[in-house]
């Protein structure tokens, strides 16, 4: 290594080389703090700083750190940085050991002496640049805090509380419980695909008599033979369709089936003609009379023009003075004529049929219109086990002089039978003398042909003080009866909310 000899100064006296020693050893902050007496206090000077500028120069007149090393050997510039790093770490923790017993805080940046620039950038990192092989201020101070204080006690562990591990099982149990939550749906659909499609099996038990419509499909009759009990699913219905060997075409007509069918024998029995009954006509509850002829018309091979007129008198047939239409009075049922019958024998068999139920239910001449109109009410609105309440419905509506509000005379007015609900301008139509939202009583007329049942509970109600009912759920038929409006309007969301998660229904 080079060593450059030292410049001509002017004799020093003893303070400078304290303070050169002073500076080395990080100790110069301290002297300066140490006189300070006040806000005031003289700022000390320092020594006048070396002319060179050459890095790495030892100044005139300082004292220097032992140029030799254990072995005697001259050390080298980094051997001598690595020592002057060791014992500045050993005088900064001896300094942090002795303020912490004595209380002395170390000086702030702002009473720190005024130091030389290249005196500075040979010391602090900070305000010069530095040999890279020599470390920073803050190095040395994390080397100083790693030295080991008997006296100062050991810092206890941190431990967990019994609070923070419930929170966070809630957590850990909230996440799973939304993951179960969002993924259910397509999870069960999912494993919906690996199911088997639910159906029955062999050739079912008793008689069920099952009509096929002009124009049905597959899956209105898949739909049917489910309400009837013939098959356990439509799902079933339909797949056994498509496993047909041969294209699965229906004809119109009442067709001799069973209770609880797989899909595949309803389906043989459905395309076997043999099961077919000829000259049949099956009316079901409830059916308008425009489509009982029409159902007439296809099972018969009669012009559906014919039965038409066959209707147009209804006094004529027998019926009371006030109908103006046979509604109400063809009665359903399963009729079976003999070829070649006409369209006035058809009709007046299904008016007959119907006058003897009323006589058999106690219902006198006269009365037969209204009652005949009461029980077409029950039959369009409820199913056979709520028929009791709905005719208790309308019955307090009636005495209390409220008005019916009933879609089902709306739709009957309207003519369209196809929809579950009306709209705000349907049902302020006054032109629409079935609209029970805006005309009181009951309405002109029939709306359905009601059968024995509804009859029955026209003319004895339940007892109860409803007011209001409403099908919360048209799937199954579950019906909701209330006698105040806040209850009723509850029950009207979950309807809503049904409709909403079933866009599908009615199309």
């Amino acid at each position: 290594m080079t060593q450059f000899p030292s410049e001509p100064r002017e004799p020093q006296d003893d303070r400078a080389t304290s303070d050169w020693h002073a500076l080395l050893n990080g100790d110069l902050r301290r002297r300066a703090t140490a006189t300070q007496t006040g806000p005031t206090a003289a700022v000390q000077p320092l020594p006048e700083a070396p002319q060179s500028g050459m890095p790495g120069v030892v100044p005139a007149g300082a004292p220097t750190a032992s140029t030799t090393g254990p072995s005697g050997q001259p050390m080298t510039r980094r051997e001598m940085r690595e020592a002057e790093q060791r014992r500045q770490a050993e005088a900064e923790a001896a300094e942090a050991l002795a303020n912490a017993s004595t209380g002395i805080q170390a000086p702030s940046p702002d009473e720190a002496p005024i130091v030389h620039p290249e005196l500075a950038s040979l010391v602090s990192p900070e305000t010069g640049p530095v040999d890279p092989a020599r470390p920073s201020r803050a190095d040395r101070r994390a080397a100083a805090s790693s030295v080991y204080d008997p006296h100062e006690p050991e810092k206890p562990h941190k431990r967990r509380g019994p609070w923070g591990c419930l929170i966070g099982l809630l957590v850990v149990a909230a996440l799973v419980a939304g993951a179960f939550f969002f993924l259910q749906g397509p999870i069960a659909s999912i494993m919906a695909k690996f199911e088997p499609t639910p159906d029955y099996t062999g050739q079912g038990t008793g008689e069920v008599l099952f009509q096929v419509h002009e124009g049905d499909s597959g899956g209105t009759i898949g739909e049917r033979l489910v309400a009837d009990d013939v098959v356990k699913s439509e799902k079933a219905f339909l797949e056994a369709i498509d496993a047909s060997p041969t294209e699965a075409v229906f004809y119109p007509g009442v067709f001799k089936l069973a209770s609880q069918m797989s899909a595949k024998s309803a389906l043989a029995a459905l395309l076997d003609d043999s099961n077919r009954m000829e000259n049949t006509v099956l009316l079901r509850e409830g059916i308008w009379a425009k489509n009982a002829l029409a159902e007439a018309s296809a099972a018969l091979s009669i012009p559906l023009e014919d039965l038409q007129a066959a209707a147009s008198n209804p006094q004529a047939l027998g019926l009371p003075a006030g109908a103006t239409s046979v509604e109400g009075f063809l009665f359903p049922a399963t009729y079976t004529f003999n070829p070649g019958v006409t369209a006035q024998e058809v009709v007046q068999t299904m008016i007959d049929r119907s006058l003897q139920e009323f006589d058999a239910a106690g219902v006198a001449p006269d009365d037969r219109l209204r009652v005949a109109t009461i029980a077409s009410l029950v039959e369009r609105e409820g199913l056979p086990q709520d028929f009791g309440k709905v005719s208790r419905v309308i019955q307090n509506r009636l005495d209390q002089g409220m008005l019916l509000q009933f879609d089902s005379t709306v739709h009957y007015g309207i003519g369209d039978d196809s929809v579950v609900t009306t709209t705000d301008a349907e049902r302020a139509d006054e032109s629409n003398p079935y609209n029970t939202y805006v005309h009181a009583g009951l309405p002109p007329g029939p709306i359905g042909n009601p059968g024995a049942a509804a009859i029955a509970a026209a003319l004895n109600p339940e007892a109860g003080d409803w007011l209001y009912f409403v099908t919360v759920d048209p799937s199954t038929g579950e019906t909701v009866f209330t006698n105040n409006i806040d209850d009723h309007e509850a029950a009207a969301e979950r309807f809503y909310q049904w409709l909403e998660d079933h866009p599908d229904y009615g199309n």
